[in-house]
């Protein structure tokens, strides 16, 4: 049984789709890039902006520092919260921390937009922690997210079995692999089951209510 559980913020908690691809088109468009679809630049959600900016955009790093800056110019203004929660989400984390769940959100977006986000939807009061990257680009390997989670939980090695990652990308996946602990991997985010399984998902749920059920396993109480 998972005791620890640190959420993955984007595609996992709430639905950041029409924000982050507005900002990444407005961002793109500074390089002269042509505007796409925003089904063509779901790519960009979950992974660290430079990474994505250099793989999906064609940037070169220093293009995709000043890219990330674009992108903040906007999404400071209106992008965060061009965003949703997934239906469902606010039940599960209150029927998890009514069952004495330790929750966290463990998330590669800047922390200071993490906060901001959560407590504007009023899912902030569920967490025990918040824990993000910081907007200098430090923190931002997911591994180091998680080990800065434990960290601030005042966990140890040996609460490593009793904890997991629930997150919708393989950067998540790998990030837990890395960091000791348990991952799974959800389908109603942005990733794929391919995606997911050869990252090493220890489980895969295709919906809150099967994260529910992964969560609290043969509780009568909460499956029903």
């Amino acid at each position: 049984m998972h005791r620890y559980l640190l959420f993955d913020l984007d595609g996992t908690l709430t639905d950041p789709a029409e924000g982050i691809t507005k900002c990444v088109q407005y961002a793109l468009s500074y390089f002269g890039q042509a505007e796409r679809r925003p089904e063509e630049l779901y790519c960009y959600i979950g992974p660290p902006l430079p990474e994505s900016f250099e793989t999906y955009g064609g940037l070169s790093r220093e293009e995709a520092l000043l890219a990330v800056e674009k992108y903040r110019e906007r999404f400071r203004e209106k992008g965060m919260f061009e965003n949703k929660v997934y239906p469902g989400v606010e039940k599960l984390l209150w029927t998890l921390r009514d069952a004495g769940r330790v929750l966290a959100v463990a998330t590669s977006k800047p922390e200071v937009f993490a906060k901001e986000i959560l407590g504007h939807f009023g899912l902030s009061e569920y967490f025990q922690e918040i824990v993000g990257s910081e907007l200098d680009g430090t923190r931002m390997d997911k591994a180091e997210v998680i080990r800065e989670a434990f960290a601030r939980l005042t966990l140890e090695e040996a609460d490593k079995p009793l904890t997991a990652m629930i997150g919708d990308r393989k950067h998540d996946i790998i990030g837990a692999r890395n960091a000791g602990i348990d991952c799974i991997g959800v389908l109603y985010g942005y990733g794929d089951r391919e995606e997911l399984t050869q990252a090493g998902a220890k489980q895969i749920v295709a919906s809150v209510e099967e994260l529910k059920q992964a969560l609290l396993p043969q509780n009568p109480r909460y499956n029903q």
